[in-house]
């Protein structure tokens, strides 16, 4: 067996092996670990930020559309119940302004066989009055749809 001769310590030179001391490689890690910490922290806390921020303009933007749906459908609604009513006050006109003439006819008869003791063209003229006042009411609420 061959064996190494020891030497004593006294007799090794005394070499550098590259090792820093403990106390000077404590303060310069630490500051580093710090640094990247806060660093990764920073970062996180940006991300969030940014991620947060897509998420308010992702959902202002399907809420502006949403929005935007249910106003084109009541308006749609809108214009198809104002047509019909406008078509609704036209045929209702139509049918006062039938009856009008009716009454006119029979006016005009009435007063031309009407004697002198009979009034009854009164009676004719303040019903005539009170359909072309229903009438032109009709009419102020067809100008208002419109």
């Amino acid at each position: 067996m061959n064996q190494l001769p020891i030497e004593p310590a006294a007799e090794q030179p005394f070499t550098r092996t590259g090792k820093v001391k403990k106390e000077q490689e404590h303060p310069r890690t630490y500051l580093y670990l710090f640094l990247a910490w806060a660093l990764l922290i920073g970062l996180g806390v940006w991300g969030a930020k940014a991620y947060t921020d897509h998420l308010r303009h992702q959902i202002a933007s399907e809420i502006a559309k949403q929005t935007e749906d249910q106003l084109a459908a009541v308006q749609e609604d809108y214009k198809k119940q104002v047509t019909q009513l406008k078509d609704s006050v036209t045929a209702d006109m139509s049918k006062m302004q039938a009856k009008i003439d009716s009454v006119n006819e029979l006016l005009a008869f009435t007063k031309d066989s009407a004697n002198s003791k009979t009034d009854n063209s009164n009676q004719l003229y303040t019903q005539l009055a009170d359909v072309k006042k229903k009438l032109d009411d009709l009419k102020k609420n067809l100008d208002a749809l419109q």
